[in-house]
């Protein structure tokens, strides 16, 4: 088995593995032994990189609104044996509840959620209207000055906000966001590849990390079998998955079939490099 290549994580210092292991609408989903039986093949296949993140409860069973996404989570990861520094943990500031909860009370609370004392990458969703990005960077900063976090990221900014944000971080001596999330794959090359997204990430010295690499699961070759079943099934000729140029086949539909029709790829295949790239599974 080759092992799990490692990159940094911009300028942070941080090495994480090109995938990540994410847990959107994952562990609170499957039973409890699935779910030790994912993170000890993660860890056993050389990830260290997990993302976690509050969740609200869609399954109307969960003990409690929002956040069950972390307790369960926290159980799994103690449970398959990993230890805190084996880790890059990653986790989100939604700023949901802002401006009631700042930064440090919402981390707060996802802290003890999956009962851990610090997280190693925060990233910050696009901030709400009347929260700044001056006091962004600074309540981050101070989550960093304080040691719950080590790094921050961004989720989701568009390229003007990101250089707004380095600028900010460099008048207030707090580092730079390191990481920008962003959906990438072989069908989704914006923004990523945008030359205004280029350019601020290059400007701050940050790695994207991939997400929505598999495009919604277009992209594992499902939806080629007539009467799949899943989120994507009779949406694939919408106009989300279609271009001005399309033929009555989608590109999606086409590429997915072309990808899937005599192999399987992997996963690392299907988010192409960019700039220290790690992606999320």
């Amino acid at each position: 088995m080759i092992a799990m290549g490692r990159r940094p994580l911009g300028t942070s210092g941080i090495h994480v593995s090109e995938l990540a292991l994410g847990s959107w609408r994952t562990y609170e989903r499957i039973p409890r032994d699935t779910g030790i039986a994912v993170m000890r093949k993660a860890r056993e296949l050389g990830i260290n990189f997990l993302d976690d993140a509050r969740y609200n409860d869609e399954t109307g069973t969960a003990p409690m609104k929002s956040g069950y996404s972390e307790v369960v989570f926290g159980e799994l990861f103690r449970a398959s044996g990993w230890k805190r520094d084996e880790v890059v943990l990653a986790n989100k500031l939604w700023w949901e509840f802002w401006p009631d909860q700042r930064a440090a009370a919402e981390l707060e609370g996802s802290l003890g959620r999956m009962g851990m004392d610090y997280i190693d990458l925060a990233y910050a969703e696009r901030p709400p209207a009347g929260l700044t990005i001056q006091e962004i960077v600074h309540d981050i900063g101070a989550l960093i000055a304080a040691g719950k976090v080590r790094a921050w990221g961004v989720l989701n900014w568009k390229p003007g906000l990101i250089v707004e944000a380095v600028d900010e971080a460099s008048a207030q001596g707090v580092p730079p966001p390191c990481a920008a999330q962003l959906a990438y794959s072989l069908v989704r090359r914006s923004p990523v590849e945008d030359r205004d997204m280029a350019k601020a990430l290059d400007g701050a010295g940050a790695s994207v990390v991939a997400s929505f690499t598999l495009d919604g699961g277009a992209l594992t070759g499902k939806y080629t079998e007539p009467g799949a079943m899943g989120r994507l099934a009779g949406r694939l000729d919408d106009e989300f998955h279609q271009s001005p140029t399309a033929s009555r086949e989608s590109p999606l539909r086409w590429r997915s079939r072309s990808l899937f029709s005599t192999r399987a790829w992997p996963a690392s295949f299907l988010a192409p490099p960019h700039r220290s790239r790690s992606s999320r599974t």
